[in-house]
């Protein structure tokens, strides 16, 4: 017991002694907002919970007094624990806690007084009312109501409250008919104090599919500027001998050098070249034999006239060799993906 605690009430004492054993019996602990959550739902919430974290009410001054008493940078959470806080206890990391907290949240009605937690929009179209008092309450609060086919009609979408301002009692009355809740109520994490650091809501509510897209997008950027700077890796190394055995090939073709892998290219594309110009010649009166004239028109057909020379007229074996390292290449990539995505 400190000096701290020693002049309070013994309930008061035993409650400060079960946070602070609450404490340090968990990996984390953190401060959530109470406020304006029914006490139905407080316990839905709980039930949800169980298992994975506990939730304990108790007076900002008795919580403020455990964290004092332990010290250190746990107490840094007083500056967190206003309005109606409570403590929760679980041994998850903060994030996995921030989105099982937010899952906890629920639509709910908006009260004259509350501040908008983002911007509030009716939008357009029918609305279920019949012609009355209600059109003239919501043009009062500057949604452009009106009446089209014998029912009320919003003619377009209007932005009644924005982000941050308060809501009056007119607003939050004509939201209510019109069924729109703007509020989300639920356990707020004011911070989490987590292996020694202090965690807050705006470090923890991350998109998780835009992270690890991220995360993909820098592996494959990373592997192409390994391939293409010629830094061998573990995972590269193939991709890289393949695209130099693919470059030496085109170069072995393009200067007509007579070697094994390359000859056939180079008379592949010889053939090719030939039968263009026996096309040419036809075009012009020569006569050409039946058996050369239909190898010309056959090659014209199946060839595009842009592709490369080095490219075209691959034996069978040269083809499987260059998908089995296409497949090696994909492979590499896929072990990225699985290891972050």
């Amino acid at each position: 017991m400190t000096l701290y605690t020693q002049n309070l009430p013994r309930w008061k004492k035993e409650e400060v002694a079960e946070i602070k054993r609450s404490i340090e019996e968990h990996t984390l602990v953190g401060v959530v907002d109470m406020y304006g959550i029914p006490a139905s739902q407080v316990q839905q919430i709980r039930r949800s919970l169980r298992g994975t974290a506990r939730v304990k009410m108790a007076r900002n001054t008795l919580i403020e007094h455990a964290l004092s008493d332990l010290g250190g940078s746990v107490a840094a959470l007083n500056e967190h624990a206003t309005g109606q806080s409570a403590l929760i206890f679980t041994n998850e990391n903060p994030f996995k806690l921030f989105k099982l907290l937010e899952k906890t949240k629920t639509k709910m009605a908006a009260k004259p007084g509350e501040t908008a937690p983002e911007d509030i929009v009716v939008p357009k179209g029918p609305t279920s009312f019949k012609p009355g008092p209600i059109v003239g309450e919501l043009q009062q609060v500057g949604i452009p109501a009106a009446i089209e086919g014998g029912k009320v009609k919003i003619r377009e979408a209007k932005t009644v409250v924005k982000e941050g301002e308060t809501i009056s009692k007119k607003v939050a009355d004509a939201l209510v008919k019109l069924g729109i809740k703007p509020m989300d109520v639920g356990l707020v994490l004011q911070a989490a104090y987590y292996r020694d650091t202090i965690f807050t809501p705006d470090l923890l509510a991350i998109d998780e599919e835009a992270y690890a897209s991220n995360i993909v997008l820098a592996a494959q950027q990373a592997f192409n500027l390994s391939v293409n700077a010629v830094i061998p890796t573990r995972l590269t190394i193939s991709a890289i001998i393949g695209k130099a055995v693919r470059e030496a090939r085109n170069v072995g073709v393009e200067a007509s050098i007579y070697e094994k892998g390359v000859i056939d290219l180079i008379i592949g594309r010889a053939q090719q070249q030939m039968l263009a110009v026996a096309l040419v010649a036809a075009d012009h009166g020569f006569e050409l034999d039946e058996a050369t004239l239909k190898a010309a028109s056959a090659a014209t057909a199946a060839a595009p006239a842009a592709a490369e020379p080095a490219e075209e007229a691959k034996p069978a074996e040269e083809e499987k060799e260059e998908e089995k390292k296409e497949e090696e290449e994909e492979s590499g990539m896929a072990g990225l993906g699985a290891l972050f995505g």
